[in-house]
């Protein structure tokens, strides 16, 4: 499957929203004042990597949200694009957007551009959970905004949904994804809620304002979900992706899980090259300014060895349906004597030489690695 994924892919971060969401731990700013000076120095850092990076097949705006961007600059953007980069003639070409922006227009212009896939923030259709997630839309506008990306030919939509908060039952979560489910979306994202540091949700749960539910209804949830949603026909692919066929897997997220190069462009944007590592300032104006002096935005890097990278591969593989293969891996054996402990305890299955988590391993993914004990490899 990886060799499908070979071609390089390319980011565009788009730091404006209309609001700044509560939980939200991306870089944004709640303004658009900034947009034509953000503009021009994409424009160059664009031209600045122009020969470093052979040929993209994923394409993806991300945010931030780029449907706040005019269809006229998004015109601007893929137009540079094609200009200075080189394109598969099957390219997966993606823009994340919020409800309240897709008007028949617009998505006809999008379409139009050569976006095939968007990807939409719904998070949920329920009136009171969208003002506790600080949402904009309604579930109507929601509604409203799938049915006219299918009346514009898109069959390639995701859909993201956030639970497991207070406030929120297992049985109205149920509902969102049935309601989810009328529009046969290709690509459902199920985002558990977690309180990023210097959000407005990482404030509040400091001050007992709000809390976490618990770890007992998170594993709740979260397998109640998996099930589900796999009972529907979904492949559960990625801790919190699911798609409907392997082909609406989404393909740029899948290069950042197998280390194969990708460029990401605009403030705090990441990029991976060559064993490199680095990323953009998480800042506008320090992004603007650098370019205007015709540098690169950069605000750090990271050169990773051959262990650190072996090591991240399976890190990332446990958080998906691959895994990852034993070959090559030289784990010591307290390492595989873990695998055989974990496989037993039912949260991963070796088969033909793949360690491949379950949907009870995923749900502690982060943990896993630290099980086998593999990072502590760098430390000797």
């Amino acid at each position: 499957m990886m060799n499908a994924f070979q071609k390089h892919g390319l980011y565009i971060h788009t730091p404006f929203c209309r609001t700044k969401c509560p939980y939200c731990g991306f870089y944004s700013i709640a303004s658009t004042s900034l947009i034509p000076r953000w503009l021009e120095a994409l424009k160059k850092e664009v031209v600045y990597y122009k020969d470093r990076f052979t040929c993209f097949d994923s394409l993806y705006l991300g945010g931030g949200t780029p449907t706040r961007l005019s269809a006229r600059d998004l015109e601007k953007i893929m137009q540079h694009l094609f200009t200075h980069f080189d394109f598969a003639p099957n390219t997966e070409m993606t823009i994340e957007g919020n409800p309240g922006d897709l008007t028949p227009e617009n998505v006809g212009r999008l379409k139009t551009m050569g976006f095939n896939r968007v990807n939409l923030g719904i998070q949920s259709f329920n009136a009171k959970e969208l003002l506790f997630l600080g949402r904009t839309h309604s579930g109507e506008e929601a509604e409203s905004a799938l049915r006219t990306l299918r009346s514009a030919g898109f069959d390639n939509v995701g859909v993201d949904l956030i639970y497991g908060y207070e406030g929120q039952s297992l049985k109205g979560w149920i509902n969102t994804l049935n309601r989810t489910l009328t529009f046969g979306p290709e690509h459902i994202s199920c985002y558990q809620l977690t309180f990023e540091k210097q959000t407005p949700f990482w404030g509040m749960r400091e001050k007992g304002v709000i809390s976490p539910i618990g770890e007992e209804k998170e594993r709740t949830f979260f397998l109640t979900t998996s099930r589900f949603l796999k009972e529907k026909g979904y492949i559960h692919y990625e801790v919190s992706n699911f798609a409907r066929e392997k082909t609406y897997y989404s393909r740029h997220n899948t290069k950042y899980w197998h280390h194969i190069p990708y460029l990401g462009l605009g403030p705090s944007a990441h990029s991976f090259q060559n064993r490199t590592r680095w990323w953009n300032f998480r800042s506008i104006r320090q992004y603007c300014e650098a370019l205007e002096r015709y540098t690169a935005p950069v605000e750090g890097y990271e050169d990773l060895t051959n262990d650190q990278l072996r090591l991240e591969s399976i890190a990332l593989g446990l958080r998906t349906r691959d895994g990852f293969a034993l070959k090559g891996t030289d784990l010591d054996s307290q390492s595989v004597h873990m695998l055989s402990v974990l496989q037993g305890a039912g949260f991963l299955n070796i088969k033909k030489d793949r360690v491949v988590p379950t949907p009870k391993g995923f749900l502690v993914a982060d943990h896993l690695p630290l099980c086998l004990d593999i990072f502590g490899e760098l430390a000797v």
